[in-house]
């Protein structure tokens, strides 16, 4: 009796009309907001009753209906018509080809054309798309109140090319494309392939930075949502191929030391020599301007377009030639490395720590990875290296193969136990990162659990607690870019970046473009992201310059402490003149001279600081 009495009373609770006033209180303006379930026929009827209500109300106040931005397509039918006649004339005066709003608020428009999602029926009737992954899917977008504090925040919602793609209208479209399935699946005429491509675009327009929930009043996080969605067209093998992208995927997943080298020569040597080649001739054809505004993008691009964009910006020429683990003979996924100062005293040796160098600061920029076991090694720690090369699974998870990351995790989680296990000697208490998307990575992995009582912390984060910092470089002004996924979670990043140069640091703001793969797999859509990104470059230098009464002798130089962000930023030194360097390589070129790596590696390899444990 009491369930039948429960379930009674939220079938009442969710026939309950609240009639929400909101955003122009005080101006004139009835701005109305009335949920309902699209499913409940008295409920949508109740609702235009209370509408016609409000709308009289209104006006018997001395209000209006609407003088907003030319939208009111809901309200269209309460304006008088002077009042429509009036904003008519002016329309097509200021704007004679209508470009604005076209169609609305004009003679004749209205609710005619227009369509609202229903996610209520989605929800309850998910089953007939035979994917369980859409009811979640519409979980995660339906408490959306359309507000559009995401927008300001978002990577891809860029007013001056493109306007379509922030979160808010990002899940309007999702709720469009779940109620098209459902339509279709309901009345047996098979599922459109278009769909499929509408879904493509709108997980493409997104950088998975999850900005946008901070902001959101209900906690819609749309980094997430672009996953799932990456994942449901993966499983249904409809995700849009990209030959750039999987080789890069490829590359990731490889453990083999063998393959790793032919490919980084293949990807990255050639590759990337491949790229700047096409973009020397491409500016010098004059078919790339830098300074010229990018287009908006709707779909995929046609090929002339993603080759264009692709060679736009010049991928960076000085990468080096061979991984960190190559260098220093670490290549054996059998052994545990152990690097430490031989011949310490007690009084002088400092933590055990376990540092995961991650795909970023090892295959690619490998002198990230040297700098920070270089770093460790002159604070006296006894650094633990991973056997082998491994992967966090991140970029996996976010290309939407949750299938290859989740094993990648699990595999990793198990190899970290044996290592517990054969150097609890040790008694390691700090996980070093030197990458902000590894240590999100990682903080799944529980390591806690693994090593009893150790913490997961960033590099720069410890040399700071250890006290190591510049005192100021002269001749040089730093700017910092602070990665999307920053991996300073205890300090405010750029004080951080200040404190450890030993001068001040100016932030420079917005995505830099990269993030990831993104910037190999939609290069049109980067290509908006750098528009901004170059502006935010500039303004910052020119802040840092500012009031200096040695212009000429000072350069600006941009810092990050991100793999993805390295390369990317890398990318704008032909039009900024600023190059780029990770916080702890530049600190170890300010400490120890420009030769700091060949004397580490030589040091290390010839001074009997590496244990290599058998696993």
């Amino acid at each position: 009796l009491r369930d039948m009495i429960h379930k009674v009373h939220q079938k009442i609770l969710s026939k309950r009309l609240f009639v929400a006033l909101h955003m122009h209180a005080g101006d004139g303006n009835v701005h109305t907001n009335i949920p309902v379930n699209s499913n409940d026929y008295e409920m949508m009827q109740e609702a235009e009753r209370i509408v016609d209500q409000v709308m009289e109300l209104a006006m018997s106040l001395d209000g209006v209906i609407s003088g907003e931005h030319g939208i009111g397509l809901t309200k269209m039918h309460y304006l008088q018509g002077d009042v429509i006649e009036d904003f008519a004339h002016y329309k097509a005066a200021v704007d004679p080809e209508g470009h604005f709003n076209k169609g609305k608020l004009m003679p004749g428009s209205g609710l005619q054309n227009a369509y609202t999602p229903s996610l209520r029926l989605v929800e309850r009737e998910a089953l007939l798309l035979e994917h369980n992954e859409l009811g979640a899917l519409n979980d995660d977008i339906k408490d959306c109140l359309r507000c559009g504090k995401c927008k300001p925040v978002c990577n891809t919602h860029i007013p001056r090319a493109n306007l379509l793609y922030s979160p808010r209208n990002k899940i309007l479209a999702t709720g469009l494309i779940m109620e098209a399935f459902l339509y279709e699946e309901q009345t047996r005429r098979g599922i459109s392939l278009r769909h499929f491509e509408e879904m493509n675009d709108v997980a493409d327009h997104c950088t998975v930075c999850h900005k946008c929930l901070n902001p959101c009043p209900v906690n819609i996080d749309f980094g997430d949502v672009t996953v799932r969605m990456r994942s449901i067209l993966k499983e249904r093998k409809q995700k849009r191929f990209n030959a750039v992208t999987w080789a890069s995927m490829q590359f990731l997943n490889i453990k083999d030391p063998t393959t790793i080298k032919l490919m980084r020569a293949a990807l990255i040597q050639m590759g990337y020599k491949s790229q700047r080649l096409g973009h020397k001739i491409f500016k010098r054809l004059g078919i790339i301007k830098s300074t010229r505004r990018p287009k908006g993008t709707t779909g995929k691009a046609p090929l002339k377009e993603y080759v264009v964009q692709f060679v736009k910006k010049p991928l960076p020429a000085h990468v080096p030639m061979q991984t960190t683990r190559a260098m220093l003979g670490l290549e054996d996924e059998k052994t545990v490395p152990v690097l430490r100062q031989p011949g310490l005293s007690d009084d002088r040796k400092g933590d055990s720590v376990f540092y995961f160098p991650g795909c970023g600061s090892e295959r690619l920029f490998s002198q990230i990875g040297m700098a920070t076991i270089a770093m460790l090694y002159e604070t006296g720690a006894t650094t633990v290296l991973p056997p082998g090369y491994l992967c966090c699974g991140y970029p996996q998870n976010a290309g939407g193969d949750t299938e290859k990351g989740t094993q990648i995790s699990t595999e990793n989680r198990v190899l970290f136990h044996r290592i517990a296990q054969a150097l609890s000697y040790l008694e390691i208490n700090t996980v070093i990162v030197s990458c902000g998307t590894c240590l999100d990575q990682l903080l799944k992995y529980e390591f806690e659990k693994i090593f009893p009582g150790c913490r997961l912390l960033d590099i720069h984060e410890y040399l700071l607690e250890k006290d190591v910092k510049l005192n100021g470089v002269a001749g040089t002004k730093y700017i910092y870019h602070d990665p999307c996924h920053t991996p300073v979670k205890n300090y405010d990043p750029t004080q951080l970046t200040s404190d450890l140069m030993g001068q001040e640091v100016i932030l420079t703001d917005r995505c830099c473009g990269e993030a990831g793969t993104f910037a190999v797999s939609r290069p049109d859509i980067a290509s908006q992201l750098r528009f901004r990104k170059q502006e935010s470059l500039k303004d910052a230098a020119g802040q840092q310059l500012a009031g200096n009464d040695s212009r000429s002798a000072d350069k600006v130089k941009i810092l990050t402490n991100c793999p993805a962000c390295q390369q990317g930023l890398s990318r704008y030194a032909d039009d900024t003149g600023m190059d780029t360097d990770y916080i702890v390589v530049e600190m170890m070129k300010a400490l120890y001279g420009d030769q700091w790596q060949s004397e580490f590696v030589d040091k290390m390899t010839q001074g009997g600081g590496i244990e290599k444990v058998l696993l």
